[in-house]
């Protein structure tokens, strides 16, 4: 999608590594999009920089340069001491005159959603690039199936602007939702307008979506023994994680997996903690809940109890598709084995002016240690499954904090913290199963 709606694209190469599988896939991104390449050989200042290496790359993939009497401009530079940085500012200007690029900022903005998440305390966000016009704080806004008015606009420094003109990327924050990353985004005349076009677009997406299946769900194991029974040919996951990239990859992650005889067909995905909708879903569609870097609301572990809907929590993409992998090639372990580090129960929320919120906690048993696995109970219910982010002591940074001491602990992408939780630390000792 990025590609998609680029103007020009500038592929950044070291000068002494060349051409990488990160560099490649780029370059073929796009090339899909039909857009302008422009490549920046980078690193020109070390000792064994070697351009010519990235020119026969470059030809190795069909990219010839015009040193080589081809079309595509390779700038030498060097971002450490700015060497090339004007030639490389002068022949994207060039590149934009050729191409005709125009826009006008006086008319209403209309932009593109490169990436969308839920943040707490702004709701609904969404990365977007303005394509032209302009986009101004209070505008009524359209983008997809959701509407709303811009509340701010945050630029790529963090920093808040009233309005951001044509090929600028901004964070707009005051939409009805969570749009898809590709949607168009458009003022409207007003609010209201706006509202009719998105609940139209919403009636008619719930439309073509409904299903009527009313079966219930099944563990994974359950599910895999299920299917070699009575031949059933497709896994059915609701997807939540904490943005729309993560979505995407994973969806698309799921597609290439290695399987003649079975799919995964992703029923749901969405942004967010995992609600009950997203368990009854998965009953419905005798799937399972799949979460990433996402809490489970309360209550829903008891839902998914009754409905038998098995919801599994990952906070690294690679475990949870080669656990997906295991399961459709029939290698899935029935446990993992598990050893608990240790225990600790948070006694005070702390609020900082900058950055999530810190637990002051005391360790009941074991040990904390820094990038260990952590799990979140709030009265006996699991709520989130992560990492270890940081511990402090005092005002030092630790490693790790022994029984009985106190400590400030901080989750990765969690802060949704209550006095008297339960932060179970643990780590994961894999053992593969054989066939």
């Amino acid at each position: 999608r990025g590609a998609n709606v680029t103007d020009i694209v500038v592929l950044v190469v070291a000068a002494d590594d060349g051409f990488m599988p990160q560099t490649i896939e780029a370059m073929n991104h796009a090339k899909a999009a039909g857009v302008p390449i422009i490549v920046a050989i980078n690193k020109m200042d070390l000792p064994d920089a070697n351009a010519d290496k990235v020119l026969l790359n470059m030809q190795q993939n069909n990219l010839m340069s015009e040193d080589w009497g081809g079309s595509v401009a390779a700038i030498r530079v060097s971002a450490r001491t700015g060497m090339g940085i004007q030639d490389l500012l002068e022949r994207i200007l060039l590149e934009a005159e050729m191409l005709e690029l125009k826009a006008n900022p006086k008319r209403p903005g209309i932009a593109y959603v490169l990436e969308s998440q839920l943040e707490q305390g702004f709701g609904p966000t969404a990365s977007i690039v303005v394509k032209n016009g302009t986009l101004k704080v209070g505008d009524p806004i359209l983008c997809g199936e959701f509407w709303g008015k811009v509340k701010n606009l945050t630029d790529y420094r963090g920093q808040r602007i009233k309005s951001a003109g044509p090929g600028t990327p901004v964070k707009v924050a005051g939409l009805s939702g969570v749009p898809e990353a590709g949607t168009k985004l458009v003022v409207c005349s007003s609010e209201h307008h706006a509202k009719e076009l998105a609940e139209a677009r919403a009636e008619k997406k719930r439309e073509e979506s409904l299903q009527s299946t009313s079966a219930s769900g099944a563990s994974l194991e359950a599910l895999f023994s299920k299917m070699e029974s009575d031949k059933k040919q497709s896994l059915c996951v609701v997807l939540k994680a904490d943005v729309n990239g993560s979505c995407e990859a994973i969806v698309e992650s799921f597609k290439k997996l290695p399987s003649d005889k079975i799919t995964i067909n992703v029923i749901h995905a969405g942004v967010g903690a995992i609600t009950e909708n997203d368990v009854l879903l998965a009953a419905s569609s005798h799937g399972i809940v799949v979460g990433f870097h996402v809490r489970v609301n309360p209550g829903v572990n008891t839902l998914a109890k009754k409905e038998n809907v098995e919801i599994r929590l990952y906070s690294i993409i690679y475990e949870l598709i080669e656990d997906i992998t295991d399961a459709l090639t029939g290698r899935l372990a029935p446990e993992k084995r598990e050893r608990e580090l240790g225990v600790a129960k948070i006694l005070q929320i702390f609020e900082l002016s900058k950055g999530p919120k810190v637990c002051g906690c005391v360790v009941e048993k074991g040990v904390v240690k820094v990038g260990a696995k952590a799990r979140v109970f709030r009265r006996g219910e699991l709520i989130f499954n992560g990492e270890v982010r940081s511990l402090r002591r005092f005002h030092d940074d630790v490693r790790e904090v022994k029984q009985g001491l106190e400590c400030g602990i901080k989750l990765d992408n969690f802060a949704d913290f209550d006095v008297n939780d339960i932060i179970q630390i643990y780590d994961i000792e894999l053992k593969k199963a054989t066939l």
